[in-house]
């Protein structure tokens, strides 16, 4: 099944206004305008002007449009545009626009989001945002009691077990019941998101060597372990928990579909290394699709011409193929 036999279009809500968001989604429509139908939800006055817009009212029509222009669901923003400076009066509208994505899903007006990136900071400021991130607020707006962020390339697919925490904190954090929950919904989201029928995960370990046995932690032995056992008696196909250096060479990789890691730097390091442009950052666990590029909002270079737009073309193009899998 292609990307384009997704009927509905991807959204993507436009992200920090003076980030490099606005550049990269636009840059994305151009090269995905034959292959996936997007609608752009922002200020259509923040997109390049070198860029065709049609300004349409019903998402659903985007479709139709999308091969000659950009589709907009177009909405005014307060407050001029500088690149590299953050409005704090955009802030609210930056929120609205992620809402109102949520909504068109909810709605099934659109099949998948594509979020730009935001700045925290900025939402902080202008808005009084009172969450960590995009991820933590979607799953608000969704209802989503527990979420998985996965990185995911065409090499390799990680899922962090903890993600944002200070190292010291992570075998506190790594409990019996959340390592479960992120093998349950990353094991779900192979099957739907996917299309892997069975899929295979790979676990590390906590501990170099994972443990060695106890010699080197017993965490591996006490928690990771028996979580695995539980589930392969359900018939999931684990494998672990594995020494984490010898996980990510090529021959290991074929061997499964996706790595959990106990820690942030565990899983990105690998993906970063062997696809760092091409990282998509994936949100499983909500009962909606949505993707985002792999980086962050770039005030330094934005306005300049100088973003790569490739990580958001990937994300573009995951969102309209994961949609597809759960059509």
């Amino acid at each position: 099944m292609t990307a384009r036999s997704v009927a509905l279009p991807v959204a993507i809500s436009c992200g920090e206004p003076a980030g490099i968001g606005p550049e990269i989604a636009a840059r994305a429509w151009h090269a995905l305008k034959d292959e996936v139908p997007v609608l752009y939800l922002g200020d259509p006055d923040h997109l390049p002007k070198d860029v065709p817009v049609t300004r349409i009212d019903a998402p659903e029509d985007a479709p139709q449009y999308a091969t000659s222009a950009l589709p907009v669901l177009a909405y005014r923003f307060e407050g001029p545009l500088t690149h590299g400076q953050p409005n704090p009066d955009h802030a609210r509208s930056v929120i609205e626009m992620i809402s109102t994505a949520v909504t068109l899903l909810q709605r099934g007006a659109v099949g998948a989001l594509c979020t730009a990136p935001i700045h925290k900071k900025a939402l902080q400021d202008g808005a009084g945002f009172a969450f960590p991130g995009h991820t933590e607020f979607l799953a608000d707006l969704a209802g989503a009691k527990h979420v998985v962020m996965m990185l995911a390339s065409d090499q390799l697919r990680v899922v962090p077990a903890t993600i944002h925490m200070p190292l010291s904190q992570v075998p506190a954090a790594l409990t019996p019941d959340s390592l479960e929950q992120t093998i349950r919904i990353t094991h779900a989201g192979l099957i739907r998101d996917f299309g892997i029928v069975v899929p295979r995960i790979a676990v590390a370990g906590l501990n170099p060597h994972a443990g060695e046995g106890g010699k080197m932690g017993h965490e591996d032995i006490e928690i990771i372990a028996p979580v695995l056992d539980k589930l392969r008696g359900e018939g999931m196909d684990l494998r672990g928990p594995l020494s984490a250096d010898t996980m990510f060479h090529a021959g290991a990789r074929t061997g499964y579909d996706a790595a959990i890691c106990m820690y942030h730097d565990q899983a990105l390091i690998p993906i970063k290394t062997l696809d760092f442009d091409r990282g998509v950052n994936v949100t499983l666990g909500l009962p909606f699709v949505r993707t985002s590029p792999d980086h962050g909002t770039a005030l330094d270079i934005a306005g300049k011409g100088m973003a790569n737009p490739t990580s958001m073309i990937e994300a573009v193009r995951l969102a309209a193929r994961m949609g597809a899998a759960r059509a």
